[in-house]
């Protein structure tokens, strides 16, 4: 397990940084509400927002429970409420304890998983089904309004999937996306394959035995579906792939739809590749980077305002941006901008839904890094153009001790974010689950913040005696 450099004296421990992150806590964010978890979570997601009020909005949240066997490992199911922009106090929300659960997450429900839960994603067209990964060949899908609230003791039955997606030789660990467009389910794994799914027939309340094709989703010369199996294990239903890609030599390690098409779809791996995909033309790469990281590739995402920027991230610290129009296949990939803030291993990497040239990357080292691409070559106040990648991170999110193996925008609420780390024995062991929203006057334009806090100094001066 990777930690923050500490050569030479040069960098802080994990602690002293720690301390000094929690001494700014009521400067640099709006909100912030720090959950500890007795167990870690490899995965965290918002599920859909169930209420809003005057100062908080209530939202679904999903995470998991990795345990070591004394007790089943768990998807759980929470009810978060989100203290809305500039009602929460500075002292408030300075004052938690690291060792203590959140009043704002409460646990709603429980579903024994079989196996550790290692990714989670949610369908965007019904957000209360959810895909998970574990150590396995399949993809399991969950209905996780309708399914039962179960007690995590030993000895427990395993809760029952929805659906088993089939089509892996090995397992398939943590490469999974669901697509925006339809109801599509992609996944990759050790057998260096990427699979199609298509789960319509099973969701739609049409739903029959016999399979059809989903509307609007094109031609394609892979496999239509079959819902008419059962998992003799489970009796859950099981869906064949639509197709199974091949172009990676090793490990696919992620997975991502094209925003504007259920057929377009690229993937990472520790091969170092970048492919992208077309199910229309066939089972092979359509453009297959070889070298787009000098290391294995952990991450990616597909900007879902501009469907030509791709976003990748690595074992060799950086994340890096890609222009899909200028990729040719074979030969090393040649990245728009490479970026440079990570101490150890990039682990995931996504878009902010809200603002075009904004995105997040978690990292091995603890941090949680905030960029926007559109401060490269901008002015500063002070006339100074600045030219380098660095220049586009604006935000470093210190409050986890160990590595950030996910994190979420949330949709519904935004600059929003939630994160989950890692922890190691020497920070406590289990995990932390951290909801936070930086203060508005780090991302909004230069500007309005020059023209609000001259107001609020004209209001000190006029105050004074």
């Amino acid at each position: 397990m990777k930690k923050e450099g500490r050569g030479g004296g040069k960098q802080p421990s994990v602690d002293e940084r720690y301390t000094q992150w929690k001494s700014l806590v009521p400067v640099l964010y709006d909100w912030l509400a720090n959950h500890n978890l007795v167990w870690p979570s490899l995965s965290c997601r918002w599920g859909p927002q169930l209420e809003q009020a005057t100062y908080k909005n209530r939202q679904r949240l999903y995470l998991s429970e990795q345990t070591d066997g004394s007790v089943p490992n768990t998807l759980v199911i929470a009810n978060c409420e989100i203290v809305k922009p500039r009602v929460a106090a500075a002292e408030h929300i300075s004052q938690f304890n690291e060792e203590a659960r959140s009043p704002f997450v409460k646990k709603f429900k429980t579903i024994i998983h079989p196996g550790e839960v290692n990714r989670i994603r949610e369908l965007p067209q019904d957000s209360k089904i959810v895909a998970t990964h574990t150590d396995s060949p399949d993809v399991l899908i969950w209905d996780v309004e309708s399914q039962p609230n179960r007690h995590a003791v030993l000895g427990a039955t395993e809760s029952r999937p929805d659906m088993i997606l089939t089509g892996h030789q090995d397992n398939a660990e943590f490469a999974l996306a669901m697509c925006p467009t339809e109801p599509f389910v992609l996944s990759g794994g050790k057998d260096k394959s990427v699979v199609l799914w298509s789960i319509h027939d099973h969701i739609s309340s049409l739903a029959s035995n016999q399979a059809t094709k989903s509307p609007g989703s094109g031609t394609s010369n892979t496999k239509s579906p079959k819902v008419d199996e059962v998992d003799h294990k489970t009796n859950s239903p099981t869906v064949h792939a639509r197709g199974v890609f091949q172009g990676h030599d090793d490990t696919v390690e992620d997975v991502q739809f094209c925003p504007s098409s259920a057929q377009e779809f690229c993937s990472v791996g520790d091969d170092s590749c970048l492919i992208l995909w077309d199910a229309r033309t066939g089972s092979t790469p359509v453009i297959k980077v070889e070298k787009a990281h000098s290391a294995d590739l952990h991450c990616v995402d597909w900007n879902p305002h501009d469907v030509n920027l791709i976003l990748t991230g690595s074992a060799d610290n950086s994340v890096r941006m890609f222009d899909r129009r200028n990729l040719t296949s074979g030969g090393v990939g040649s990245p728009i901008h490479t970026f440079e803030g990570h101490s150890a291993a990039v682990l995931c990497v996504q878009w902010s839904p809200h603002k075009p040239s904004v995105f997040g990357s978690s990292a091995e080292d603890g941090i949680l890094n905030l960029w926007d691409y559109d401060k490269i070559g901008k002015q500063d106040s002070a006339g100074t153009e600045a030219q380098n990648s660095s220049s586009a991170l604006f935000f470093r999110h210190a409050g986890h001790r160990d590595k950030v193996v996910d994190f979420h925008w949330n949709a519904s609420d935004p600059w929003t974010i939630v994160s989950v780390s890692d922890d190691g024995e020497s920070t406590g062991g289990g995990g932390t689950l951290q909801i936070w929203r930086m203060i508005d006057l780090i991302y909004r334009p230069e500007e309005d913040v020059l023209e609000e806090l001259d107001k609020f100094k004209s209001h000190l001066q006029s105050c004074a005696p």
